[in-house]
C-alpha cells in the first residue's frame, strides 16, 4: 500500500510539475527598469540572450539545465509510472529507471531559482524589478518537481532494476576508476584558478566599466549589507568546491592505497560531496540571469567574464570526478591496486 500510494503521488506530482514547466515559458519573467529604459524577458528570450551576446556556453548550459533535462526526468518517469498503475510494466523499463538516475544530478532548476533570488538581491538597488507571472509557474514547477524527488526513492528502483533486469552490473576496474577521477581533479584545480583570479562578470554603467571577481562579488555583498546572500555566495562558490576537491583527493588516495579504515565515514563524506557540489552553480546563473536581463545599451549592461566560463567547468569536472569514482571500491579491498 506504502509503495503504490508513493506512486500515485510522483505521478501527480510530475504532471503538475509538467503542466507548470510549459506555463512557465510564454509569459514575462522578470523586468529591469533603468534610467527610463525598461527590459523585459522570458525564460526562452532570456536565453536567447546568451546566445546573442555570444555566451552560447552558458545560453546552452541554462537551457539544458532548468528546461530540457528536468522535461525529459519527468516525461521519463511518467512514461514508466503511468503505465505501472494499471499493471503494465513498459519495455526497457530498467533502461529508463537508469537514464533518469543519470539525469537528476544535472537537473538544476531549483539552484537556477535561487541564484535568480540572488540575482534581485544584487540589483535592486540599481533599479526597479518586477517578476512576472512565469516566475510564479517556475516556482511551482520548482515546488512540485522538488516534491515528486522526495517520493523517488533512488535505492528502491536500483534494487528493482538488479532484480528484474538482465543487465548484469560491470566489474570494478579500479585503476580506471582512480586513474580518470585523478585527471578529472587535476583539471579542476586547473581551472579553479582562472575561475577565480579573472572577472565574472563585468558591469558598464554610463560608460564606465567595472569587472568583478568572486570574491570581489562577495565583498561588494557584504559591504553592502547583504550579509546572508554574500554569505550564500561565499560557500558555493569558494566553500564548497574546494572541499568537493579535497574530499575527493582523499578518498580517491585511500582506495589508491587499499585503506580499510573508515569506510561508512567515507561513504558520508562521498555522498556530500555529490549532494554539495551541484549548488555551486549558483553564481553561474546568477551571471546568466543578469546578462539576460541588463542590456539596456549605454546606460547599464552586464556581460560575463572568462571566469564564468572556468567556473561553470570547475563545477562540470567536480561533478563528473564524483561520477567517475567508484565507491565499491571503498568496501574492496582486493580490487585496489596499491600503488
Amino acid at each position: 500500500m506504502h509503495r503504490q500510494h508513493a506512486l500515485q503521488w510522483i505521478c501527480a506530482l510530475a504532471v503538475s510539475a509538467l503542466i507548470f514547466l510549459f506555463a512557465a515559458l510564454p509569459f514575462e519573467f522578470l523586468s529591469f527598469s533603468a534610467g527610463g529604459q525598461t527590459q523585459n524577458i522570458d525564460l526562452l528570450a532570456g536565453i536567447d540572450v546568451l546566445f546573442i551576446e555570444d555566451y552560447a556556453i552558458l545560453g546552452l548550459l541554462q537551457i539544458m539545465a532548468i528546461l530540457i533535462l528536468p522535461g525529459l526526468i519527468l516525461i521519463s518517469i511518467l512514461v514508466i509510472l503511468i503505465p505501472l498503475q494499471f499493471g503494465i510494466v513498459m519495455p526497457k523499463a530498467d533502461y529508463i529507471t537508469q537514464f533518469i538516475l543519470h539525469l537528476l544530478p544535472w537537473s538544476m532548476a531549483e539552484i537556477f531559482l535561487i541564484g535568480v533570488l540572488v540575482s534581485l538581491v544584487k540589483i535592486s538597488s540599481l533599479a526597479d524589478i518586477a517578476v512576472g507571472p512565469s516566475f510564479y509557474a517556475f516556482l511551482l514547477f520548482t515546488l512540485s518537481m522538488s516534491a515528486m524527488l522526495m517520493f523517488f526513492d533512488e535505492h528502491q528502483l536500483r534494487i528493482a532494476i538488479q532484480q528484474k533486469s538482465r543487465i548484469t552490473q560491470k566489474p570494478i576496474n579500479a585503476s580506471q576508476s582512480i586513474q580518470t577521477t585523478w585527471a578529472l581533479l587535476i583539471s579542476s584545480v586547473l581551472l579553479y584558478i582562472p575561475a577565480n583570479v579573472l572577472p565574472i562578470m563585468v558591469t558598464k554603467t554610463l560608460g564606465d566599466e567595472k569587472a568583478s571577481t568572486i570574491i570581489g562579488g562577495v565583498i561588494l555583498l557584504w559591504q553592502s549589507g547583504s550579509y546572508p546572500i554574500a554569505l550564500i555566495i561565499f560557500v558555493a562558490s569558494v566553500l564548497v568546491p574546494v572541499a568537493k576537491i579535497v574530499i575527493l583527493c582523499w578518498l580517491n588516495y585511500s582506495v589508491q592505497q587499499g585503506h580499510q579504515q573508515l569506510n561508512r565515514e567515507r561513504m558520508r563524506w562521498y555522498r556530500l560531496t555529490e549532494f554539495i557540489g551541484r549548488w555551486s552553480m549558483i553564481d553561474v546563473f546568477v551571471v546568466a540571469v543578469l546578462v539576460s536581463l541588463i542590456q539596456l545599451g549605454n546606460v547599464m549592461s552586464i556581460h560575463p567574464g572568462y571566469a564564468a566560463i572556468a567556473f561553470c567547468a570547475v563545477v562540470i569536472v567536480t561533478m563528473l570526478a564524483a561520477m567517475s569514482f567508484d565507491t565499491r571500491l571503498i568496501w574492496h579491498k582486493e580490487n585496489t591496486p596499491h600503488e
